[in-house]
């Protein structure tokens, strides 16, 4: 059975800097023995649970590592059940772009945990990789919470836009200024999408406005072919529930700030 741990096995120091005053050399002695038995304690526990062996991300300390070779394990952190414990079929230590890893495979009953390993020419390739995965992993952990989707490419700002527009001409007063600029707004997420592909964005903002007229609500932007098209044609969605809330954080700041 192996046991993984992302932080290393050592004493730690304290926030704040202590002073302790020993005035004899039994007191000397007491002090370490006390500190040594603390660690013993902990790593016995681990052994207790039945663990082989373990892995830190971390540095071992020396006394650490002393009864690590005592209780033959590879590692110790904090007191374990046996259910927290995992296992592996085999593991073995490779070099992946001049790095060491260590490598742990369950061929068999499938695996709750995985490692992506990223490889690229220049650190802002592997940046861009980087976010592209965290991307894919947070959407999917939200549509766990909330399946809902809405229509992607800009299209659904476009339509919020449109709506809030109608709104403000029932309105009377200074609150139609206030609500025509904050539908305005909006145009930023179409605006943005054109000119980062190099589109006249006034053009694209225009035909989007009319096809939502029309009633064509899931139209938004084809960056491929520079054009409108129905986003669920391309199988462009965003998720509900981020759409939700990054509208809600929006709509509370500009109610703080007025």
């Amino acid at each position: 059975m192996v046991s993984v741990f992302t932080s290393g096995v050592d004493t730690s120091a304290t926030e704040t800097k202590g002073t302790v005053l020993i005035h004899s050399a039994k007191k000397l002695e007491n002090y370490a023995k006390t500190k040594e038995a603390k660690i013993e304690e902990l790593i016995k526990a681990v052994a207790d649970s039945g663990a082989k062996e373990i892995v830190s991300g971390g540095a071992v300390g020396e006394m650490a590592l002393h009864f690590y070779e005592e209780y033959k394990l590879m590692l110790k952190l904090s007191q374990l059940n046996p259910d927290d414990l995992g296992y592996v079929d085999s593991d073995s230590v490779e070099e992946i772009g001049g790095v060491r890893v260590t490598i742990m495979k369950n061929e068999e009953g499938g695996n709750s945990v995985c490692a992506v390993v990223l490889r690229g020419s220049t650190d802002s390739i592997l940046e861009d990789l980087e976010r592209a995965v965290d991307d894919g992993v947070n959407t999917y952990k939200a549509m766990c919470r909330d399946n809902h989707i809405v229509p992607g490419a800009a299209a659904t700002e476009i339509e919020l836009a449109r709506k809030l527009k109608e709104f403000s001409s029932k309105e009377t007063g200074l609150d139609q200024y206030a609500i025509a600029k904050f539908a305005e707004s909006y145009g930023v997420v179409p605006k943005t999408l054109a000119e980062n592909v190099g589109l006249n964005a006034m053009e694209i903002i225009s035909s989007l406005y009319a096809e939502h007229s029309t009633g064509n609500t899931k139209v938004g932007i084809d960056l491929d072919e520079g054009i409108c098209k129905d986003g669920s044609t391309l199988n462009i969605w965003d998720l509900h529930i981020t759409k939700f809330f990054a509208l809600k954080y929006v709509a509370d700041a500009d109610c703080t700030v007025l």
